[in-house]
């Protein structure tokens, strides 16, 4: 999915409504979204606060607080905001996994996840196509090939779309090299890049998909060509553009460099990716086997002490 970036035409527009409606939440919920893309995230986090005290039952709003929260990594803000999500709609079941995935994130403590997922399934056995990208993260954090196996087989056949748009056969080449099944893996990683090189070719201009490609490439040994496609995806969609997805085309250019033996570069990139906001976070860079190849440097060691979850965030 994509759309013109043409923010500050949208912001024009949205000041003059305000004019016209001062007391309205969807004015100030739209310019807090809007701030959020362009970077300006204490701007973004009062706009959004104002829309909330003007419509404290917007359940999608708390949804929206809490995912500003996890890019900022104040993961103690990130819970409070989905508990009251779930006061209002209790059984949603997108809610439910994402305040499992707190602990995960925050404190590399998969077990609520896990937990959360198993209920979801026993309650609701056809939800599980909604739960498959979650599911199989879990399963990769935990090392568990039979849990992975289980998960991708219920992801759709339009892939995942939790951070980038990623091919099914993406899914399926991560649980082959858990089960530590490399041809396996190749086999799925082709058919990854057959998919994704298409839509490359379709929307030359959008990067997500380009750092997709330059992943899948690094999968199969491609060194040159992942680190030339997720640099170049990096540059395309800097997060002076859209602070969101770009910082997500960082964090997954130091996946590429980390997966075609750059470690130097891999860890240059998880500083850079930490500094700013970002869905990087201790959990993931603890336990998710993209960052195995770093694991027995002691900067790696260092960043994860530095970004371990100190006293209780209050």
């Amino acid at each position: 999915s994509r759309c013109p970036l043409d923010y500050d035409g949208a912001r024009a527009e949205l000041a003059l409504a305000q004019r016209a409606l001062p007391n309205s939440s969807e004015i100030f919920e739209l310019t807090g979204y809007i701030d959020r893309r362009q970077n300006l995230w204490n701007e973004s986090s009062r706009s959004l606060q104002k829309a909330f005290e003007l419509d404290p039952r917007n359940f999608f709003l708390l949804q929206q607080i809490a995912s500003s929260y996890q890019e900022l990594r104040q993961f103690g803000a990130m819970a409070a905001a989905l508990d009251r999500a779930l006061a209002l709609v209790p059984h949603d079941l997108d809610t439910r996994i994402t305040r499992a995935l707190v602990d995960l994130e925050w404190r590399a403590d998969t077990r609520p996840l896990h937990q959360a997922i198993d209920q979801l399934l026993a309650e609701n056995p056809a939800s599980a196509s909604d739960l498959g990208d979650q599911w199989l993260y879990v399963a990769l954090c935990e090392r568990d090939p039979a849990v992975a196996t289980k998960a991708v087989a219920v992801i759709p056949a339009t892939g995942t779309s939790t951070d980038l748009n990623f091919p099914r056969a993406w899914s399926e080449a991560l649980a082959a090299r858990i089960r530590g099944n490399e041809p396996a893996a190749r086999e799925a990683f082709m058919a990854a890049r057959a998919e994704t090189e298409k839509a490359v070719r379709e929307q030359p201009d959008y990067a997500p998909a380009l750092c997709v490609l330059g992943l899948i490439d690094a999968g199969l040994g491609r060194k040159d060509q992942a680190i030339q496609e997720g640099r170049r995806a990096v540059q395309m969609l800097p997060t002076s553009k859209d602070a969101i997805d770009g910082a997500e085309l960082m964090k997954y250019l130091a996946v590429i460099y980390a997966w075609t033996g750059e470690k130097d570069l891999a860890l240059e990139q998880i500083a850079a990716t930490l500094r700013i906001p970002s869905t990087l976070s201790y959990g993931n860079l603890k336990l998710h086997p993209n960052w195995d190849s770093l694991r027995r440097d002691p900067r790696f060691e260092k960043i994860l002490a530095d970004l371990a979850p100190k006293a209780p965030e209050k």
